[in-house]
C-alpha cells in the first residue's frame, strides 16, 4: 500500500504537510462551533445554522471569482490568503457575540474557503503530475483528517484550562485563539513551494466559465450539489445534535468526532490501491453507496455510544471517495483552467451545503431529530445514481499508470 507514495514530487509534499496545521485549527473550529456558539455564548441554534449559510453564500460568491484570478495571477497567493483569512475567523468567533460582528466573522470564513477551493486543489494537481495525482491527494487527506481529528480531540483541553481556574468561557476563548495561530503557522511552507506554471493567457478566457472543461464540470456539480444537500443537514450539526439526542457536551462528542476523522485519514491511505484494483469511478460509488446505508442507520442508535460507532463507519466510507473525486475533476478538465474548475466545482458544492444547514438547524431544534438524516440518505442515492449514470465509463490516465498499462 505504502508504494503508492514513494515519487511524490517534494513541491506536493511541501502542500501536502502545509495543510495540516490549518486542518488541524479547523478542526477544532468546525467541530466545536455548533457547541461552542449555543452553549457557551447564548446564540441560538437557528442563528448557527444561518451563519454556515452566510459562509457558504460567501464562499460561493468569491471562489468563482478568485478561481479565475488563481489561473491566470498565481495560485500560491491565494493558497497563502486562504490561511490567513482562515485564522481571522477563528478569532473573530472567538471574541464576539454580536450577531452583525458574527455575520461579518461568517463572511470572512466564506471568502478563506474561496480562496482555498479554486487554487489550492489546482496548484497540488500541477506539483504532483498525473501519475502521482491519486497518491498525492489520498496523502494529503490522510495528514488532513489526521489533523482535523485531532483538532476535534484537543476540544477535551478545556478541562485543563479550567483546572488552573480559569472559566469555562474564557478557556474555550483561550483554545480558539492558540489554534488560529497555529493554522496561519503553514504560510512559512506554503513559501517554499514555486508559483503555478499551468496559469492561462488572455486568450480564449473571457467569461465566468472555463469553456474547454465546462461540459463535463456541470455534470460533476450537479451530482455534487445534490449529496451536498443532503450532508449539510446533517454533518455541520452533529455536535449539536449530540447534544439534544444524548444530552452529551462538546468535550466527548468532540473527540469522538476527532476519532472519526483520524479514521478518515488512516483509511484514505489505501485509496490508491483500491483506484488500481476497482477503477476510480466504481470506487467513488461503492464507497459512498456503503456509507448512505449508515447515515440511515445513525437515528435508529440508542445511545451515544452506539450512534458514535455507526457515525464513524458512516463518515469514513464517505470521505474515501474525497481524494477520489478531486482526482476525478482535475483529470478531467483542462489544466490551465484547474483553478477556474476547483472554483465552480466547490461553489456548487458548498451553496447547497450551507443552504441545507440551516433546514436541517431548524428542523433538529423543532425536535425533529431523526428527519434530516432520512432526507439526506434519499438525496445521496440520487446522486450516486447519477454519478453512474454520468461518469461510468471515464477512464483517467493515472488509472492507466497504477494499473501498469
Amino acid at each position: 500500500m505504502f508504494e503508492e507514495y514513494r515519487g511524490i514530487p517534494r513541491e506536493a509534499t511541501y502542500l501536502i504537510y502545509a495543510g495540516f496545521l490549518p486542518s488541524f485549527a479547523l478542526g477544532m473550529f468546525y467541530t466545536d462551533l455548533a457547541y461552542f456558539l449555543p452553549s457557551i455564548q447564548g446564540v441560538p441554534l437557528s442563528v448557527v445554522g444561518s451563519l454556515q449559510t452566510v459562509m457558504g453564500i460567501t464562499m460561493v460568491l468569491t471562489s468563482i471569482p478568485l478561481g479565475i484570478m488563481a489561473d491566470r495571477f498565481g495560485r500560491k497567493r491565494f493558497v497563502i490568503m486562504g490561511g490567513v483569512l482562515a485564522s481571522t475567523t477563528i478569532v473573530m468567533f472567538a471574541l464576539t457575540t454580536n450577531t452583525a460582528l458574527l455575520v461579518i466573522a461568517a463572511i470572512v470564513e466564506g471568502m478563506s474557503e474561496g480562496a482555498f477551493a479554486g487554487s489550492s486543489s489546482a496548484l497540488m494537481a500541477e506539483k504532483a503530475g498525473d501519475d502521482k495525482r491519486t497518491s498525492a491527494f489520498s496523502y494529503s487527506f490522510f495528514l488532513n483528517n489526521i489533523g482535523s481529528g485531532l483538532g476535534s480531540f484537543s476540544i477535551a483541553s478545556v478541562s485543563v484550562f479550567e483546572a488552573f481556574g480559569i472559566g469555562t468561557r474564557q478557556a474555550h476563548v483561550l483554545l480558539y485563539l492558540l489554534f488560529a495561530l497555529l493554522g496561519l503557522s503553514s504560510i512559512l511552507i506554503v513559501s517554499k513551494v514555486s508559483e503555478s506554471s499551468e496559469l492561462r493567457t488572455s486568450k480564449g478566457t473571457t467569461g465566468l466559465l472555463p469553456r474547454k472543461s465546462l461540459g463535463v464540470l456541470l455534470k460533476y456539480a450537479a451530482t455534487g450539489s445534490i449529496i451536498a444537500f443532503g450532508a449539510g443537514m446533517v454533518v455541520p450539526l452533529m455536535s449539536g445534535w449530540l447534544k439534544l439526542s444524548y444530552g452529551v457536551s462538546d468535550q466527548l462528542s468532540g473527540p469522538m468526532l476527532g476519532v472519526s476523522t483520524i479514521l478518515m485519514g488512516v483509511t484514505n491511505l489505501a485509496v490508491p490501491r483500491i483506484a488500481r484494483r476497482l477503477g476510480v469511478v466504481k470506487a467513488i460509488v461503492i464507497t459512498q453507496g456503503s456509507s448512505t446505508l449508515l447515515m440511515f442507520a445513525v437515528p435508529f442508535s440508542p445511545d451515544f455510544g452506539t450512534a458514535s460507532v455507526v457515525y464513524i463507519s458512516r463518515s469514513v466510507l464517505m470521505n474515501m471517495s474525497n481524494p477520489l473525486e478531486q482526482s476525478l475533476i482535475l483529470g478531467m478538465v483542462s489544466p490551465d483552467e484547474r483553478s477556474e474548475a476547483s472554483g465552480i466545482s466547490a461553489a456548487l458544492w458548498r451553496l447547497p451545503n450551507s443552504i441545507s444547514t440551516g433546514i436541517g438547524a431548524y428542523l433538529m431544534g423543532a425536535g425533529y431529530l431523526a428527519l434530516p438524516f432520512y432526507l439526506a440518505s434519499v438525496l445521496y442515492i440520487i446522486s450516486i445514481g447519477l454519478f453512474w449514470y454520468f461518469f461510468n465509463s471515464i477512464r483517467l490516465p493515472e488509472e492507466m499508470v497504477l494499473k501498469g498499462v
